[in-house]
């Protein structure tokens, strides 16, 4: 390692502590090449010339900081992304679901929406969106308040359209949703179950226990120790016989956690709790 990259990972560390002791949001976890490409992205934005003068701005003017935390903080998203793992929702874990008569599920960080849009029309067609809570939850306040506003660019509409196709849907796409100029406004009855709220997956500790936990493509951003940390904070939050839907590159595999689940579908990666 060069002079030059020790310098870098220093001024990292000193960013991640100085966002963490003043403003309490845990980012010393995440893997660090992601975590300096988009540091570096937010500098360059800021017309920071080294991560220290960012580190200066973000300490002293809370505008930085919730700019850096939309760059640490949103992973790609889109509705019904990854139209298989939403078929095996309908298929492998709602018959499970309508077991209980009354449902809570958690969608870790579900970023502006779109994923929490998704379960809840699914769980609406297949019947169980009226005995069902969500709990959305995300670190950024600032996504959570474009969840809230059920609108999303119309330009992805035909995109969104044919995943949801390929979900399972039983309607059309355009039955949930208005056109409003540029944009597609969603029935607002679909959150009516839903409580959007922050959380800090790498800080905050359980807050229910739930029947089904969605957190997908969040822990590909964390390093080894943080996944299992997370890990830890899902399975205490699942009920007994609870089901756990990770992302495409995640799962329980080489976790401390991996006997304690079984496979409903190893492909899309969703488990059930089995002690």
């Amino acid at each position: 390692m060069t002079r030059s990259d020790r310098l870098e990972d220093l001024e990292l560390r000193l960013l991640l502590e100085a966002v963490y002791e003043h403003y309490g949001y845990d980012f010393r976890g995440y893997a660090r090449s992601s975590l300096k490409r988009r540091i570096w992205r937010r500098a360059a934005e800021e017309g920071a010339e080294t991560i220290t003068a960012l580190a200066d701005r973000v300490l002293h003017d809370p505008a930085v900081l919730e700019r850096l935390l939309l760059d640490l903080s949103i992973s790609v998203t889109s509705m019904f992304r990854d139209p298989g793992f939403y078929n095996a929702v309908r298929t492998k874990v709602v018959p499970l679901l309508r077991t209980y008569p009354y449902i809570r599920i958690w969608n870790a960080g579900c970023a502006t929406g779109e994923e929490t849009f998704s379960l809840s029309i699914a769980l609406h067609e297949e019947g169980l969106g009226e005995r069902t809570r969500i709990y959305a939850t995300d670190i950024n306040d600032a996504v959570l308040r474009q969840a809230r506003d059920c609108v999303f660019p119309l330009e992805k509409m035909r995109e969104y359209t044919e995943q949801y196709s390929r979900g399972g849907g039983k309607q059309a796409c355009s039955d949930y949703y208005k056109v409003i100029g540029d944009r597609a406004r969603f029935d607002p009855a679909l959150v009516e179950n839903v409580v959007f709220a922050q959380h800090n997956l790498v800080s905050d500790a359980a807050f229910n226990e739930f029947h089904l936990i969605v957190c997908r493509n969040v822990m590909i951003y964390f390093d080894r120790n943080l996944q299992e940390k997370v890990h830890g904070l899902l399975y205490n939050s699942l009920i007994r016989r609870g089901v756990l839907g990770l992302g495409q590159k995640e799962s329980v595999r080489f976790t401390s956690y991996s006997e304690a689940y079984e496979e409903l579908d190893a492909h899309e990666k969703i488990y059930r709790r089995v002690d």
